[in-house]
């Protein structure tokens, strides 16, 4: 048995993570939201989308019983003093009663069922205070009535993640709203990154754990428990994580890799046998309590008679995590993604380190909303994403590679790590830890 089977006892059953999430949903809805609301100067905020073409920030919004939008959903929140106001202009009885206010009672051209709250289909007997409208009409009255100075739609040329309101459905509020409403529409992109990005206090306290998790499955995979040299492939040690994964109850938000590095040649292509003297290296990411992981360790396969992976290699690991101090070392509260990278840049550089950054921000989804911090193919800057702005209590997956001459392999050799960090408090913390020395397989 593997140590990663003694983390089955750590994953919560179905029922007990829905009742953890939907708890902190609340939380988060409560003292997230109201401050991220008057952060980015908007004080009603409309998210709307059909069933299976959902708006990317709608599973962040709503209780897991609710995994998909039901027909037309519309939640409208309304910043009201030091609170928001949260309303649901959808049918009743998709999983909303609890936590959203439901104000589209009164539907024109349904019949629904529930008789005690809505008139009869195509009748106003002045039984109900509620108007007799459709969905946008109830918005446009939901909206007169809150009266806000600024309205955000999930519009954006910059992040997917704020764009996810449909042409169609635009045009249809637009056709509407009263004039006066028009003219006071914004993107929500602010607020749509502010609110995925910003890590609540429980989530902060998970996500340790949650990295320990992924760093215990690498070290299983990464050891002698699963690696034969001269037998075992790359794609075995791959699938092995992946359906550990699944075991487990944890969804892998991309397709795993391992691939191989060796003397003379540098990165194996394909899938090859694995053999002493090979470095290792994968990338793994699961998405657990809805919050991802992204992790690439390097494991070095020992030949006969050693006891640690060669000296000159030990260096190339100390280069990259100094490369990893340094980025984090220019984490800074108001800084732009594109301000951190060319500062880390610098600095490595002056340090003879042949740097190359692209660090992403991590939560709801493995590549975040929030700043970007280089791609490896834009080391100038990334244009939009870049030029956000780093705030508090938000958290990063730390990815990034060096080139380091191996004598003793006659390559250059592009090594390249991954892990998690957290800044909060003006300060940046590994998760769990990180990884300062190869896992050994004998």
């Amino acid at each position: 048995m593997t140590r990663v089977d003694d983390l089955k006892k750590k994953i919560l059953p179905y029922r007990k993570q829905e009742e953890l999430l939907d708890k902190w949903l609340v939380d988060r809805l409560d003292n997230i939201l109201p401050k991220v609301m008057k952060r980015s100067g908007i004080d009603a905020w409309v998210v709307a989308c059909n069933e299976y073409n959902e708006d990317p920030v709608l599973k962040s919004l709503v209780p897991c019983a609710m995994m998909t939008a039901r027909r037309l959903t519309i939640l409208l929140f309304h910043l009201d003093g030091d609170k928001v106001n949260r309303y649901a202009l959808t049918r009743p009885n998709v999983g909303l009663d609890d936590i959203y206010e439901s104000v589209w009672t009164n539907p024109k051209g349904s019949n629904w069922a529930d008789k005690k709250s809505l008139m009869p289909f195509g009748k106003n007997d002045n039984k109900n205070s509620a108007p007799l409208e459709t969905q946008m009409e109830c918005l446009n009255r939901m909206l007169k009535q809150c009266d806000p100075k600024k309205i955000g739609i999930n519009v954006s040329k910059t992040f997917a993640f704020a764009d996810g309101l449909s042409h169609n459905l635009y045009e249809q509020i637009m056709a509407a709203l009263d004039e006066d409403l028009k003219e006071r529409i914004v993107s929500a992109e602010n607020l749509c990154v502010g609110w995925l990005e910003t890590r609540s206090k429980d989530e902060m306290e998970a996500y340790n754990g949650i990295m320990e998790i992924a760093h215990q499955l690498i070290a299983d995979a990464f050891s002698s428990k699963v690696v034969i040299p001269g037998v075992t492939t790359n794609a075995d040690v791959k699938y092995f994580m992946l359906e550990k994964c699944v075991e487990l109850g944890l969804q892998p938000w991309f397709d795993f890799e391992v691939s191989i590095r060796r003397a003379n040649v540098g990165e194996v292509s394909g899938v090859d046998v694995i053999r002493p003297g090979d470095i290792l290296h994968c990338d793994v990411g699961f998405r657990y309590l809805n919050l991802c992981t992204d992790t690439q360790e390097n494991a070095y396969v020992l030949k006969l008679g050693e006891t640690d992976a060669p000296e000159e290699l030990k260096e190339v690991m100390r280069t990259v995590n100094r490369l990893q101090d340094i980025t984090i070392g220019n984490f800074k509260a108001g800084r732009s993604g594109n301000e951190i990278l060319a500062l880390s840049l610098k600095q490595a550089k002056e340090e003879g380190i042949v740097p190359c950054i692209y660090t992403h921000p991590i939560g709801y989804h493995g590549h975040a909303a929030g700043p970007t911090i280089g791609l490896w193919d834009m080391q100038g800057g990334v244009p939009g994403g870049g030029d956000y702005l780093m705030y508090d209590d938000t958290a990063y997956s730390l990815e990034l590679n060096c080139k380091c001459e191996v004598k003793s392999w006659n390559i250059t050799l592009t090594f390249g790590a991954e892990t998690d960090v957290l800044f909060t408090g003006g300060k940046t913390y590994y998760l769990a830890h990180r990884q300062d020395s190869f896992h050994l397989i004998k």
